[in-house]
């Protein structure tokens, strides 16, 4: 069992156990339980009813009519959502990876983590400290980048976060540095700024680093929960997003939004953030995740 999915499992799975026990009937009653168990764990109203038209229209035409049969189905589904349109992700060199989320989110100790487990699998990487509007950003990363022995490029507070991309990028070539992460401003409130920002960012990397792969990674905390999904959809009208981190996943019970994102957005679940420590962020796993639920 994945231990992290404790407070999520304690939740969803222990109300799925009541909803569809062995000898209850699917019928309409059951439905409805069903339907609320899954928007309590923050599946999400639009998911939670794609999710259970489905499943009506399974049991009718595989004429199940066995609650525990329902479960399997269910397992199914949800696993069918995290999955659709996945390719893996591969880890490749040169490489530059955009992390962009909201202030508080846990950006900086994910690109500290993300900087040990690459370097784990053998990669160089270096930090750059593009999210200049705040000073403490700056010395978080440099923090983290002294933890996990990897260089940083950083300028003082109040600098052009393009001109800091541009000076990582040179560095990082001179260095042949195989992944570059660099950490950008979170100032949601002022969406036409973030947009242009970002996009002066990206046309920095394309200009300057055409050989690299972009990634764009959005980092959400798990806890917020349907707050998670209303910045997810604000940050995938303003950036090129091509994958999703949540952080916090160990502390909420509300781990349906994982669900609710994929559905909603069509955006992997790139990594999950178990915990404070090093090692606790991990590639996020659907079968992993569905068979902790159903366990």
């Amino acid at each position: 069992m994945l231990n992290f999915l404790q407070k999520f499992k304690e939740n969803l799975t222990a109300k799925l156990n009541e909803v569809l026990s062995f000898g209850k009937k699917v019928d309409e009653e059951l439905f409805e339980e069903l339907e609320e168990a899954l928007i309590l764990a923050d599946v999400g109203v639009d998911t939670t009813y794609k999710i259970i038209q489905s499943l009506k229209q399974k049991t009718k035409e595989e004429k199940i009519f066995e609650a525990s049969k329902v479960r399997e189905l269910l397992a199914q589904e949800i696993y069918e959502i995290l999955q659709k349109d996945v390719e893996p992700f591969v880890l490749t060199s040169p490489m530059v990876i955009l992390i962009v989320g909201v202030n508080g989110v846990g950006k900086t100790t994910t690109i500290g983590k993300l900087a040990h487990l690459y370097k784990k699998q053998g990669k160089s990487v270096m930090m750059v400290a593009a999210d200049t509007f705040r000073a403490a950003a700056i010395d978080q990363l440099e923090v983290w980048a002294k933890r996990v022995n990897c260089p940083i490029i950083k300028h003082q507070e109040g600098s052009d976060p393009a001109s800091v991309v541009f000076d990582g990028l040179q560095s990082a070539k001179a260095r042949g540095i195989d992944v570059v992460i660099c950490d950008t401003a979170g100032r949601l409130h002022n969406k036409k700024n973030l947009m242009e920002e970002l996009r002066k960012i990206r046309k920095v990397i394309d200009r300057e680093y055409s050989e690299a792969r972009v990634e764009t990674f959005l980092v959400l905390d798990a806890t917020t929960g349907q707050n998670a999904l209303q910045q997810a959809k604000i940050f995938k009208e303003v950036a090129d997003i091509t994958g999703i981190i949540l952080t916090k996943l160990d502390g909420t019970a509300k781990g349906g939004i994982v669900i609710a994102i994929k559905e909603e957005l069509n955006l992997p679940i790139r990594y999950i953030g178990i915990g404070e420590g090093m090692e606790d962020l991990q590639a996020f796993d659907a079968k992993s995740f569905v068979s902790a639920i159903f366990q």
